[in-house]
Order: C-alpha cells, then structure tokens, then sequence
C-alpha cells in the first residue's frame, strides 16, 4: 500500500498535505497520529502516517466506513465505526511511543539522506556564526544521527538540552517540508544525548524497582517524546512491570505500572 509521513499545524492540515501529495481524496486514507508535539513559541505540529486503502476506493458502498475511519483521529466519535475497523485503536497505537515507532518503521534513512541533514545542519550553523562542527556519526532505521562540537556546542545544547531539542525539532520539521520522506534526525551535542539516555534509563529502572516492590504505579515527569522512546525501551522486557504514556504534549508523561 502506498503511504507517507506528514507534518501540519493541526491533524486535519497534515491530512490535507497528504491527499494533495497522493493525490487521492480524504476518505480513501486511513491516518494515524504518530506524534503530537508543542515546539518553539508555543507552536504545535502534528506527525501523521496516510495510508491508501487498499482496492476499497471504487465501490459507494464502502464510502461510509472509510468516513468512519477518519473519526477515532478526532477522538470521542469512533462509537459508530464496525467493529471490524482498524482505526478504532487509532489512540491505543498513539499513546505508546515504542509501538508507534514501530508502525513507522517501514521508513528506513539512507546515506544520502544522512549527507542532506548534514548540509541543512551546516546551513544553520553558518547563519548562526558559531564556531561548532557537524557531523553524520550514523543511520539507523528511519533516523539520521548528527553530532556537534567544537567551542561554541555548548550554546547549541543549553540547559538541560532545551535549545538542542528546539534545534532538532527545527531541523526535522525544515526537512519534512523539503524531503518529505518520514526520515528524522537524531541530534546531539558534546555527548549530552548519550549522557542522557543513561540518566534516563538507569532512573526508569530504579522507580520500576520500587514500582515492583510496592505494587503501585509511578508516573515520571514529562518527557519529549524521542526521551519516552527511551523510558520504554529501557523497560520492554523488564519483568513485573508495563509502560504505557498519557496526557497531552507537551506534558506528556510516561506510566510505569505493575503487570497484571
């Protein structure tokens, strides 16, 4: 089946890019909301995955379940929808962030890809005038990695990574617009990500020990959603205990709870 990853301000203006990209009308999509996410000034985006139904198009008859598969995007109005239909646990797919990666795995970044997130990288540093070199350390899945340093990467991590997510998200949304080909970028700055991940992961399994110990679920503070990944992956196959995330971005927070 033919399908994309798109950005917008809102799900409906990310649907819309995607008709007009597939040339289809709305209803022969099946859309699922891979990430919802508050950025720089406030502003939100909204990562969606449009998928053509497959040989459904033709027949009238089909016109309304595909109406009904528009509706579990717009919460609270899949009450009317078969229960053979797919998007009812369209939010079910959403929430965790592990298994949405995993629907969007099929996107898979290539060298060339890794070589124009660099250059666009390189473009904003230069614009920037700092003094900070950028380079491809990797691809993996659907993920280009870009390492910084050089004397002035501390000012492109800020306090406790705030300007070098703000870059990152930056970065991902400049390209989605130019490349439109669901690759994303992983962006890190004198090693602070990998730091990070172990502050992330050995803090995730100290509160899963107590969530084991005491039998009560523990919520975390919010996280961006690469840092839930992260959460989730560390405890994916930690006896006794179940993750799942809940709220809205940018609150967004990780659960981790006793496995029934």
């Amino acid at each position: 089946m033919q399908a994309i990853e798109t950005t917008g301000k809102t799900v409906q203006e990310a649907t819309q890019t995607a008709v007009s990209k597939l040339g289809v009308s709305e209803d022969q999509l099946t859309i699922t909301v891979l990430e919802e996410t508050k950025g720089l000034f406030g502003k939100s985006t909204v990562r969606i995955r449009a998928e053509v139904k497959a040989a459904e198009a033709a027949p009238a008859a089909t016109e309304k379940p595909a109406k009904s598969e528009e509706k579990p995007v717009k919460k609270g109005r899949a009450t009317k929808a078969p229960k053979k239909e797919e998007p009812a646990p369209v939010e079910e797919v959403a929430a965790p962030e592990a298994p949405a990666e995993e629907a969007a795995e099929e996107v898979v970044a290539t060298q060339e890809d890794g070589e124009k997130f660099l250059a666009l990288v390189e473009d904003l540093i230069k614009k920037a005038d700092l003094q900070v070199t950028a380079k491809l350390s990797g691809v993996s899945g659907k993920y280009v990695n870009i390492e910084l340093d050089g004397k002035d990467a501390a000012y492109l991590v800020g306090k406790h990574g705030e300007v070098l997510n703000a870059l990152q998200y930056l970065v991902n949304i400049i390209a989605g617009r130019s490349f439109a080909n669901g690759v994303r970028s992983t962006i890190d700055g004198n090693q602070y990500r990998t730091r990070r991940e172990q502050q992330l992961t050995a803090h995730a399994k100290r509160v899963a020990d107590e969530v084991i110990k005491r039998g009560e679920e523990a919520v975390l503070d919010a996280l961006p959603a690469f840092e839930r990944r992260i959460v989730h992956k560390a405890l994916g196959e930690y006896a006794g205990i179940t993750t799942y995330s809940e709220g809205e971005e940018p609150n967004r927070r990780v659960v981790i709870a006793p496995a029934d």
